[in-house]
């Protein structure tokens, strides 16, 4: 049975006043379209309202099926995709562009990202360009970027007519992201945290199980409640249904002054997925 999305989950409106809730659903590492389409469906079920993938994810089909099909409104449905490393030469873009929506079998997207800036090609401006045609189409209703640093952010403003809505990076409490967030402060773009668990490598740290303690819920729930009060959008992703429903439910409690603090205190400057200036990602 379809539940709407809980009345307590806040929105976040984007710097093109776009809306959208401040929890979102990732995909990431579920491969098979059959599991895709399951775990989206489970996720829309639950309350879940923005789905997150990616071209590379090899899960598109999976998951615009789930969508097409979910009795829950098209409108009501944020989905993003993302541009891959191949594909930042102008035309290339829009290609591709063509490609994700044609696998996803939709209409539109909500938001289209370049997922890495490779800056060993360094042609990322040439997909912003792109991306911008696009949006001013109006086949998407948001463009934006991932895993972009300062300097990366910076080099593509020198060029952009339209600033990215959002830069979706590695964000979690052993990676807090401190001088990527304070530059999309200033130029109003929304971060929004990938592995924002940390893939659950540390959420049975003391420290975490402590403060879940407290509260009366788990490591995971307190890790994502501090993504929450401090502004951001965690993608969370898992294709276990109790997962997802104890992922969501963080809307009824808060952390307080200590709690955060002992959270910011864990930053380790830790990178699970990669360095976007890595030539591994160009």
């Amino acid at each position: 049975m379809t539940t709407a999305i809980q009345p307590a989950v806040p929105s976040l409106t984007l710097n093109n006043d776009i809306t959208l809730p401040q929890i979102g659903f990732g995909t990431w590492q579920i491969k098979d379209d059959d599991d895709a389409a399951d775990a989206v469906r489970s996720a829309l079920d639950i309350g879940y309202r923005l789905i997150d993938t990616a071209m590379i994810y090899g899960n598109e089909a999976g998951v615009g099926a789930a969508v097409r099909y979910h009795e829950v409104p098209r409108d009501e449905i944020f989905v993003t995709t993302k541009l891959w490393n191949d594909s930042h030469d102008y035309d290339a873009a829009l290609k591709a562009f063509d490609a994700s929506l044609n696998r996803l079998g939709l209409e539109y997207l909500d938001m289209y990202l370049i997922h890495w800036p490779v800056p060993s090609q360094d042609k990322f401006r040439q997909a912003w360009r792109a991306l911008e045609r696009l949006y001013e189409e109006k086949r998407v209703r948001a463009i934006g970027v991932c895993n972009f640093k300062p300097h990366h952010l910076e080099s593509l403003l020198q060029t952009a007519n339209i600033v990215p809505a959002i830069n979706q990076i590695e964000l979690h409490p052993h990676l807090q992201q401190h001088a990527t967030r304070e530059f999309c402060a200033k130029y109003g773009i929304q971060v929004e945290s990938y592995s924002p668990l940390m893939r659950a490598s540390r959420l049975l740290a003391a420290d975490l199980q402590n403060i879940a303690d407290k509260h009366g819920k788990t490591p995971a729930q307190i890790t994502l409640r501090w993504h929450i009060q401090n502004g951001l959008l965690p993608i969370p992703k898992s294709a276990n249904d109790g997962r997802q429903r104890e992922n969501l439910n963080i809307f009824d409690f808060a952390l307080d002054d200590d709690d955060m603090a002992a959270i910011n205190v864990m930053d380790q400057e830790r990178i699970i997925v990669g360095d976007p200036d890595s030539p591994d990602f160009g």
